[in-house]
């Protein structure tokens, strides 16, 4: 069954916390739900709208906000090796992770702590600590609102990269998920080479997927805003990724800055948007109810009663700093409407 809301402040419904509007929101719990709303209403412009942690409203949305509220968790298979399981997509992300290291399953330890939705994972490929959702996703499930058809991709079908993916690509404008399909692993497959974590993997003891979680979720909560006490949408840039001549003409100037190697492109090198936005001197910089935090150059945060248009502003202006010392350009990971 479907629910229609009319004239709605999203305030609620973006982690940001800024108070635009919608023309309308349905929300949807079945593949006939959207199919109905499509051949009835035949909505000319409509964008998918998950837990609202990705997404910057900066003005009235003249459009239909469409939202799965289904979530439940279906076990398909089970081996000695491994468990599929196919979840649906309003299932909070970070549940899932919990679900998945109580058990002991490998692949998603890594990815505590994301504030998500799964249906949103695979859109932008969600990432962090040097895990992907590619890394498990073995297959998407949506409605194609072109043929009013439910299909179904698989992994290499669905074209993922950094912060990428089919979704945000050829299918922009066309695919609401439905449901992911995962594969987590039984036996032991610690991911523990970027940043702190092996050092807080350690401190806890063996490389459990429990452990690991916990470290993740330390950092974590050291580093980055909790959206519910102060506005966010967690890292408001991707890492750039830019020619290797680039980056070692920028390490020889700057030897201490943080770069890693991109899987399968030997010619390219990402850099770290958070430690370049530091070196501009912006981290903890607050102009009026938006600023840049203070533990975490990357995250721009609404200190209250912020618009969509005062954090535009804010992101223009880091863009423009970090263009100017390095000569980098940065790039929104957040979705902005």
């Amino acid at each position: 069954m479907k629910r229609i809301y009319n004239d709605i402040n999203l305030s609620k419904r973006n982690s940001f916390g800024v108070s635009e509007c919608a023309r309308q929101i349905v929300e949807f719990e079945t593949a006939e739900d959207i199919a109905t709303l499509f051949r009835e209403s035949r909505p000319e412009k409509w964008y998918v709208l998950g837990a609202g942690n990705n997404t910057l409203f900066t003005k009235y949305y003249d459009g239909v906000i469409i939202t799965p509220v289904s979530s439940s968790l279906t076990i398909i298979e089970e081996s000695d090796d491994y468990v599929d399981v196919r979840v649906e997509a309003a299932h909070d992300w970070d549940e899932l992770v919990a679900w998945s290291v109580e058990r002991g399953l490998w692949g998603m330890e890594n990815l505590s702590a994301i504030p998500s939705s799964v249906g949103a994972a695979p859109v932008q490929n969600i990432g962090a600590y040097g895990a992907e959702a590619k890394d498990v996703i073995t297959a998407v499930e949506y409605f194609d609102t072109e043929d009013m058809c439910v299909r179904r991709l698989s992994n290499a079908e669905c074209h993922f990269a950094y912060r990428e993916s089919v979704f945000k690509q050829e299918l922009r404008g066309r695919a609401i998920i439905l449901a992911v399909e995962f594969r987590l692993k039984r036996a032991a497959q610690p991911n523990l080479g970027y940043g702190d974590v092996i050092k807080e993997v350690e401190a806890r003891g063996e490389a459990t997927p429990a452990n690991i979680r916990e470290a993740i979720c330390a950092i974590r909560g050291r580093k980055l805003p909790d959206p519910k006490v102060l506005g966010n949408a967690g890292s408001f840039f991707k890492n750039p990724i830019v020619e290797r001549a680039v980056a070692e003409r920028l390490l020889e100037e700057y030897p201490a800055m943080p770069y890693y190697e991109v899987s399968g492109d030997a010619g390219s090198v990402k850099l770290a948007a958070g430690w370049l936005i530091d070196q501009t001197g912006l981290k903890g910089w607050r102009d009026g109810s938006v600023g840049v935090h203070n533990r975490q150059a990357l995250v721009l945060v609404n200190y209250g009663g912020a618009t969509g248009g005062d954090v535009i502003n804010l992101a223009r202006y880091v863009c423009e700093r970090v263009e100017a010392k390095f000569g980098v350009k940065l790039s929104p990971e957040v979705n902005i409407l």
